[in-house]
């Protein structure tokens, strides 16, 4: 069992706020890395945040200080608190995982490191 069902995105004003869940299966969820990616039409998939099994976890600059990565063990669930959006968030956000463990930078920085991915959810931020 290897799934992972984004959930939570939708349009917002800038400023706003939006929380987006990520179901996963046990087995995903038991990767070592878990995290949330965008993408926006003709731009590369981007890494947005990160989290390791121990709880340490990692930020894009652009998200530093308005974006928050949690996890709750016992739903199986990850989950982005994204606060003071800007038109700039606009994009497709998918959760992924990687089994392996590697250096939590690495990993943000590199969407080719992630083994699994969601189907995607939207988030669009007006002006």
């Amino acid at each position: 069992q290897v799934q992972l069902v984004e959930s939570g995105g939708g349009s917002v004003q800038a400023g706003g706020s939006l929380r987006l869940s990520c179901a996963a299966s046990e087995y995903t969820y038991s990767s070592y890395y878990m995290g949330w990616f965008r993408q926006a039409p003709g731009k590369e998939r981007e890494g947005v945040a990160v989290i390791a099994r121990d709880g340490s976890s990692s930020y894009a600059d652009s998200v530093k200080g308005r974006f928050t990565i949690s996890k709750d063990n016992a739903k199986n669930t990850l989950y982005l608190q994204m606060s003071s959006l800007k038109p700039e968030d606009t994009a497709m956000y998918y959760c992924a995982a990687r089994r392996g463990a590697y250096t939590l930078d690495r990993v943000l920085k590199n969407p080719r490191y992630l083994d699994f991915w969601g189907q995607g959810t939207q988030v669009t931020v007006s002006s």
